[in-house]
């Protein structure tokens, strides 16, 4: 009787363990099936991913962080003021972005979510690494909302450094988790980019960066990691550009937009390099690659003849308005 209760518990375990593995297999396919949707701008289809997930899963922080990933992602598209920056610091300056209300709500609705359940998962286990990086994921996200959208920087400075102290917890418990570096590179980059005022703010909170040191985190991510890789590039798309090394902003459109070819955005990413690239050899008298410009505006009228595309026209004549006026 003895060892057939022990055989039975052991029997148990194994079925424990194959069936969490099993969860976390389809978490993990759910999740990348999700963001090819969304990286490719299909919404709806991504957030009936990030539901599945939160069904199979409603205890694991996953789903509900990823909701509120694609609802910012979402918001950073469509915002007439946020889609600009992405591709001049000039365009619609003085235009306040226009959030809904409902659409707020529910984005903080499931980073609160998110963070509820990583915080329960780490009073069970203060060193569960995937609670760890959850928890800095879903704070990573409100700093950045709080910045680019309420234009509450302090607020988006103490919560991006929480988000970064919990990812470096996560590298130290689990130093190949890569992932975790995409919110230390980031902000790295970003506080070694602020001019000296704004520099010896941040450092009374105890907030320090260097942008050669954020850079090389977050390209590491781009190469290594898992699930932030992709984050990673679309970021790096606008720092390369922003360093003028536009040949590698260049190939990274390139790449994304080849890998979703829905995502018409990638594509203007990839012209506005070109064009910046052109402006910068022409005013330093050195030659131009022909072909190059050829192709910045044969990307245009590409996207002008994309009958899917008939929504965004304003916003790609604006651009081919603006590269227009930039080579002249």
């Amino acid at each position: 009787m003895f060892w057939k209760s022990i055989l039975f518990v052991l029997v148990c375990g194994v079925a424990a363990v194959a069936q969490t593995a099993t969860e976390a297999a389809r978490l993990d396919t759910l999740r990348a099936e999700g963001y090819e949707a969304l990286y490719n701008l299909d919404y709806e289809t991504a957030r009936r991913h990030f539901q599945k997930m939160i069904e199979l899963a409603p205890d694991h922080p996953a789903g509900p962080q990823c909701m509120a990933a694609s609802m910012w992602v979402q918001q950073l598209n469509e915002s007439w003021e946020l889609k600009s920056t992405l591709y001049s610091d000039k365009a619609y300056k003085n235009e306040k972005a226009k959030v809904d209300p409902r659409q707020v709500e529910e984005f903080r609705r499931w980073t609160r979510r998110a963070k509820q359940l990583s915080e329960a998962r780490l009073k069970r286990n203060d060193r569960d690494v995937e609670a760890l990086y959850f928890l800095g994921a879903a704070e990573g996200l409100e700093a950045a909302f709080s910045a680019g959208v309420e234009r509450k920087y302090m607020s988006a400075l103490r919560t991006g450094s929480s988000a970064v102290g919990h990812h470096r917890k996560v590298l130290e418990l689990s130093p190949q988790f890569y992932d975790a570096e995409l919110t230390i590179g980031l902000q790295n980059y970003v506080i070694g980019s602020l001019p000296l005022p704004a520099k010896m703010l941040a450092s009374t909170i105890g907030v320090r960066g260097s942008k050669k040191r954020g850079l090389k985190e977050l390209e590491h991510v781009a190469r290594e990691g898992r699930m932030g890789r992709d984050v990673a590039r679309v970021l790096l798309i606008d720092l390369y550009k922003r360093e003028k090394r536009w040949d590698d902003s260049i190939a990274t459109a390139r790449d994304l937009s080849q890998r979703y070819p829905r995502n018409y955005l990638f594509k203007l990413q990839m012209a506005d390099a070109m064009a910046l690239k052109i402006a910068a050899a022409r005013k330093a008298n050195k030659p131009v690659d022909a072909a190059e410009e050829r192709e910045v505006f044969a990307i245009f009228e590409s996207l002008l003849r994309d009958k899917t595309l008939a929504t965004q026209t304003r916003v790609i004549e604006f651009r081919r308005n603006e590269t227009l006026r930039l080579l002249k």
